[in-house]
């Protein structure tokens, strides 16, 4: 896929460093290339391109959101016409949001009128994106793939966002539901936040679905 990532910062770097593994063509879209952020993600993927924000999205078939979420406002007018193509949002909401939006996702959803659009990578640290395979503490120490989830009413938006999860190393991109499940998604991110950082528990931790098959 030809994706355009909008944000150079470490969920951005995360997902281009395994999309590029993955073969896929990626584009950092940045309103400043000298930023400390751009000038970061350049010395971890040395072969990143980098372009203005209007021009990475003329050339993507996906862009994905990975800027703060409030300023999705200012976002849009860079945009263009993202008509034909798929809009990942990867933001949440926690100190800040679009007023008078809810979510980023909400924002972009609204004033661009476009239906393709999907909340994913919002759910866990950029840590997990970058590394997405946990070894665990049983006999032969096996490796197991972490899940990712996916809210909004596009199915073909989550089928794409399924299958870049995949792309990164996650083992399942779990639906979380449609438009009325994207601030659930968000607080969901906010449990593992709560949990890693607030309960002192570290970033090396990841949700796993585990279904009972008897």
């Amino acid at each position: 896929m030809k994706i355009a990532i909008i944000g150079s910062g470490n969920v951005g770097a995360a997902l281009a460093n395994n999309w590029l593994k993955a073969g896929h063509n990626v584009i950092f879209g940045v309103r400043n290339p000298d930023s400390p952020k751009t000038r970061k993600a350049l010395a971890l993927i040395p072969n990143a391109v980098i372009q203005n924000i209007n021009s990475a999205v003329s050339a993507s078939e996906v862009i994905v959101i990975a800027t703060p979420s409030d300023a999705a406002l200012d976002l849009v007018p860079l945009l263009g016409n993202p008509s034909g193509k798929i809009i990942i949002d990867t933001t949440n909401s926690i100190m800040k949001r679009p007023e008078p939006y809810p979510t980023a996702y909400h924002a972009l959803k609204d004033i661009l009128k476009h239906e393709e659009i999907v909340k994913c990578f919002n759910s866990t640290g950029f840590e997990n994106m970058l590394n997405p395979i946990y070894k665990l503490s049983l006999p032969g120490n096996p490796e197991i793939g972490i899940d990712m989830f996916a809210a909004g009413n596009s199915r073909a938006a989550k089928e794409a966002a399924s299958q870049l999860s995949k792309d990164c190393g996650f083992a399942e991109c779990f639906d979380f539901g449609g438009d009325d499940k994207v601030e659930l998604l968000e607080k969901f991110a906010l449990s593992w936040i709560n949990l890693a950082i607030m309960q002192g528990h570290g970033r090396n931790l990841a949700f796993k679905l585990i279904k009972r098959t008897e």
